[in-house]
């Protein structure tokens, strides 16, 4: 059974959804998740960097689990073309800044969601509406997408995700497991892809990369990975995350050196150098006139032994 409440701190309206020993807080500012806990005895264990933090740290990154569209990652110069119209925003588009009127109760959750016209059209031009999910479902958070064209005769494109970053004692104590199978590594640096991929082959659970490199960002093609199952450890905090990605397409690997990991799953990839038009981004979403897209992950957090 699902337990609702409405919590105001400050300035923040957060709601709270709570099953068992597993408890989610999303913000309506940018229906983002800032705590995603479990029970231990009396006490309750946070699983994302600065979890269930209001205010912003003194430096570094400020978020917890932003969520990312209708576009992600930068465009070159903060602008794209997009049937002939220009598209306008910063880093991961607008939904990460949009306050998010109270959400839909539903038996297993909540459903945030932002009409077609109440889309900045300088963020978007065509008329596609979103619905954002969070769920607990079988001591998971299940978070899914719903996207509706309401174009009569346009396909409408987009590209959408979750940036969550995940708490460890250090990056030198995580451990990141991988699932075996074929990776496409897209290098994009200054966060713009340059043209360059490399295949990776792994052939057991792990990491192939440097941690140190996490600053500039890993971004990877899942084409080739079968079982899309992703494991993150900490074990000083005792924690572990299971990540189901079965559905995503590509996978952001981020760190600015603090205590925390970000395993983002993305259906897209950043803008080019130079650039093309919106439509033709590698990895954007195509929505059919009058269709919905649905695509939906689970994060499921564990406390040690």
């Amino acid at each position: 059974m699902i337990e609702f409440q409405t919590i105001t701190d400050g300035e923040a309206t957060l709601d709270e959804i709570a099953s068992g020993d597993l408890r989610a807080r999303i913000s309506r500012l940018g229906a983002e998740m800032i705590s995603m806990a479990r029970q231990a005895d009396s006490d309750w264990i946070g699983f994302l960097y600065r979890d269930g933090e209001i205010a912003p740290p003194a430096s570094g990154w400020a978020n917890h689990a932003t969520v990312m569209g209708y576009f992600l990652h930068r465009l070159w110069h903060e602008q794209s073309v997009y049937r002939d119209k220009i598209i306008r925003g910063g880093n991961h588009g607008f939904l990460r800044h949009f306050f998010f009127d109270e959400p839909r109760r539903i038996d297993d959750g909540l459903v945030y969601s932002v009409p077609a016209d109440r889309v900045p059209p300088e963020a978007y031009p065509l008329r596609v509406a979103v619905e954002l999910s969070y769920r607990l479902v079988d001591g998971a958070v299940r978070i899914e997408f719903a996207f509706a064209n309401e174009e009569p005769e346009l396909a409408a494109h987009v590209s959408f995700g979750v940036h969550p970053g995940f708490a460890v004692a250090s990056l030198a104590d995580s451990r990141l497991l991988l699932p075996p199978g074929r990776y496409r590594r897209y290098f994009a640096p200054g966060n713009f892809l340059d043209g360059r991929t490399e295949v990776i082959d792994l052939a057991e659970p792990g990491m192939p990369f440097a941690k140190s490199g996490l600053p500039d960002s890993f971004l990877l093609g899942l084409e080739g990975v079968p079982d899309r199952t992703i494991v993150l450890e900490s074990p000083a905090r005792r924690s572990r995350v299971s990540l189901d990605f079965a559905e995503v397409p590509f996978l952001t690997l981020w760190s600015d050196g603090d205590n925390f990991l970000c395993v983002e799953p993305c259906w897209g990839l950043p803008d080019s150098n130079p650039p093309v038009p919106f439509e033709d981004k590698i990895g954007i979403q195509r929505i059919p006139p009058g269709g919905v897209l649905r695509r939906s992950l689970g994060l499921r957090p564990e406390i040690l032994a």
